[in-house]
């Protein structure tokens, strides 16, 4: 690891090295560095729970230059998510000769003169530095590492089990378990119907703030753009990013249309508090229209409620503004409005696997410009 470098790219996943890949086109690949906090490749998807195959996973983009069916063959849609991107990943950092160090932990990053000071969890074996400096940061941390569980009353008092999309391992755990699943998004729905046909003696129950919307149309290119440009708009105007499923609605596959015809996906509305055995609507007596409060006792609150962009080690960086996100400019909203020298990658438009791609060219082609490099 050098000490100094003109490019720091922090993120292992699809968007970084995307960036990486293209920044080796841009003439730049002698000059960055690419920190990566995983044990090894594969970013998020490592991590995965074992019963996600590729074929079961939101889509797996190919990387650009090696494809996935072109490294792992194609049957490749019947293995583990869990293992099959890390391997792909890995023959593609291989074949790139991409720059990555690995696991380093970024704690903060700071202004320092006329680029950023980088301060690194010390390494264990003090053979890797614990500062670094650079001129240009493309950061792809992801949301992986920051699970979301919504704060409601009484959340502390429950006696059974709580665990996060983050913490899942599969169905077998909940066997005959009374699960209550919470969250409207794909993650949500998929683990439901896992849980439920394949856990024994279990029960079901699922609730969400709104409730879902289920498009029986195709997911067109001109629905996904639709998308893409609502999340564009906000964070362009320094919103907080909402997920694409939030727009587009959640696709009525087949899979889906037989958990509904089975009274697996009987969706309630979001409950007002926990108790110590359960959750309850309208605790505390009888509601508006004097019938009796509502309570419904469960083992398990199974929350997937999302993640939240992981960006703690730039708050010395004071990015957020008023409107509570990140005011994001640039073709592709990659750069941060009020300093072009830090792209974010994986930040509103950008946070899927087809558009990290797109934004790693974007970043890639920004911090060239700004070296004042030639680009093709």
């Amino acid at each position: 690891m050098r000490t100094h470098t003109d490019v720091l790219i922090i993120g292992g996943g699809q968007a970084g090295l995307s960036a990486a890949y293209f920044l080796h086109r841009f003439g730049l690949g002698d000059r960055y560095q690419l920190l990566d906090h995983a044990p090894g490749p594969g970013g998020a998807w490592q991590f995965r729970w074992p019963t996600l195959t590729l074929a079961a996973a939101n889509r797996v983009h190919d990387l650009p230059g090696f494809g996935l069916v072109e490294a792992l063959g194609g049957d490749c849609d019947a293995y583990p998510a869990s293992t099959a991107v890390p391997d792909y990943f890995a023959q593609y950092e291989k074949r790139f000769g991409l720059h990555v160090e690995r696991p380093v932990h970024v704690r903060s990053v700071a202004r320092d003169g006329d680029g950023f000071r980088v301060h690194l969890r010390p390494d264990p074996a003090g053979e890797k530095p614990t500062e670094i400096t650079t001129g240009a940061l493309i950061n792809a941390t992801g949301t992986w590492d920051r699970p979301f569980i919504p704060h409601i009353p009484g959340i502390e008092d429950f006696g059974g089990r709580q665990l996060h999309t983050h913490d899942y391992t599969g169905p077998a755990e909940f066997a005959g378990k009374r699960v209550l699943v919470v969250g409207a998004g794909i993650s949500a729905v998929q683990l439901l119907i896992e849980i439920a046909r394949n856990a024994p003696g279990v029960q079901t129950f699922w609730c969400s703030r709104r409730e879902p919307s289920f498009d029986p149309t195709p997911f067109t290119a001109e629905k996904g753009r639709a998308a893409v440009a609502r999340v564009d708009e906000r964070v362009r105007a320094g919103l907080p990013p909402t997920s694409v499923v939030s727009v587009t609605g959640l696709a009525l596959t087949p899979a889906i249309d037989a958990a509904r015809r089975d009274g697996i996906l009987t969706w309630r509305p979001m409950f007002t508090r926990i108790t110590e055995t359960g959750v309850c609507w309208d605790c505390g007596g009888t509601g508006s229209d004097g019938t009796a409060e509502t309570a419904l006792d469960v083992d398990v609150i199974f929350w997937n409620t999302g993640f939240r962009s992981s960006l703690d080690h730039l708050s010395p960086l004071r990015l957020r503004g008023p409107g509570g996100g990140i005011t994001m400019t640039g073709r592709l909203a990659t750069v941060v409005a009020d300093d072009p020298r830090i792209q974010l990658l994986g930040y509103g438009p950008s946070a899927s696997t087809i558009g990290a791609n797109r934004a790693g060219r974007e970043a890639a082609r920004t911090v060239a410009d700004l070296l004042e490099v030639q680009t093709v």
